[in-house]
């Protein structure tokens, strides 16, 4: 058997940054996120976000490569969203998203970064937000082609 430690911390919003997530949704999209998780043997730690993009504490099992685990659960999402809430035809998930490792000293204060993120996104927009986090995991990006 194999013993790993591995946290991400995933942020991906809708598709051309609409604010679609609001609260009846939100209060059913989060536990289904953290279903589709389960269901794929990785533990969602905690879910949070905005009407425009969503923070997930991932960790994932050995045999599951981050592309993959967000595949699976944007597009499970996705699907689900548009079944379960005729309204929403709109919904999609933008492509690109952030995955940023997480060392298990940290993973306290990024579940209460997930979980006060309307606290979070009074002083900063969700670009912003974006740009600090690559630039905090020395994560290369060119911003011409960041948002499209």
């Amino acid at each position: 058997m194999s013993y790993i430690s591995s946290y991400y911390h995933c942020v991906f919003s809708t598709k051309q940054r609409r604010p679609l997530i609001h609260s009846p949704l939100r209060e059913r999209l989060w536990p289904f996120l953290g279903g589709i998780a389960r269901q794929n043997d990785m533990k969602a730690l905690q879910i949070g976000g905005m009407p425009d993009h969503v923070h997930i504490l991932l960790s994932l099992p050995a045999t599951l490569s981050i592309a993959k685990a967000l595949q699976l659960i944007k597009g499970g999402s996705s699907k689900w969203v548009h079944e379960t809430f005729q309204d929403q035809w709109a919904f999609n998930w933008q492509v690109k998203y952030g995955a940023f490792g997480v060392s298990v000293s940290l993973l306290d204060k990024t579940m209460e970064y997930i979980r006060t993120q309307e606290e979070h996104h009074r002083k900063m927009s969700f670009q912003e937000e974006f740009l600090a986090l690559l630039k905090r995991h020395r994560v290369p990006y060119d911003e011409r082609y960041l948002w499209e």
